[in-house]
């Protein structure tokens, strides 16, 4: 995922959100042959709600301003905790900060219902310059941005 963080005015620095929660869509294609979402699919239901959420704040901004204030993905982990069944709703996901430092921070993931939890997971978000191919500072915006999403 590449995407520059510009933070917005609707929302400063002192509106805590904490956490951001993106219903996330089941797709029939999702369902393996006895009902259940394909645990690989975890991953794309936490990419989707990582885009989503950055989205929200990113507005459109210059490829090249893109390419050189990017990020990717360090490392994922997820803890399988319950099987998900397909159906017509969609299933939540939050997400909040679990941690950040110069150049990368850990996002963490619950995927549930309300009493229902069905996973918990983390990715290691690393700031990467893509035109010089290595890991970048975050920005003092990115971490504002940031530090709305951290969970009390």
């Amino acid at each position: 995922m590449s995407s520059h963080l510009s933070f917005s005015p609707s929302r400063g620095k002192n509106q805590l959100v904490h956490r951001y929660t993106y219903p996330c869509p089941l797709r029939w294609a999702d369902a393996d042959a006895y009902g259940h979402v394909n645990n690989a699919l975890f991953l794309r239901y936490m990419e989707e709600a990582r885009t989503r959420m950055f989205q929200e704040v990113v507005g459109s901004t210059h490829e090249d301003d893109r390419r050189q204030n990017a990020f990717v993905v360090g490392r994922s982990v997820i803890d399988f905790r319950a099987p998900l069944h397909y159906r017509d709703a969609p299933v939540d996901v939050h997400i909040w900060v679990a941690k950040s430092n110069a150049a990368s921070f850990e996002l963490a993931y619950e995927i549930r219902d309300n009493n229902l939890l069905y996973a918990e997971a983390t990715t290691t978000i690393v700031a990467y310059n893509l035109d010089a191919g290595r890991p970048r500072r975050l920005s003092g915006l990115e971490r504002d941005f940031l530090a709305c999403y951290d969970k009390p």
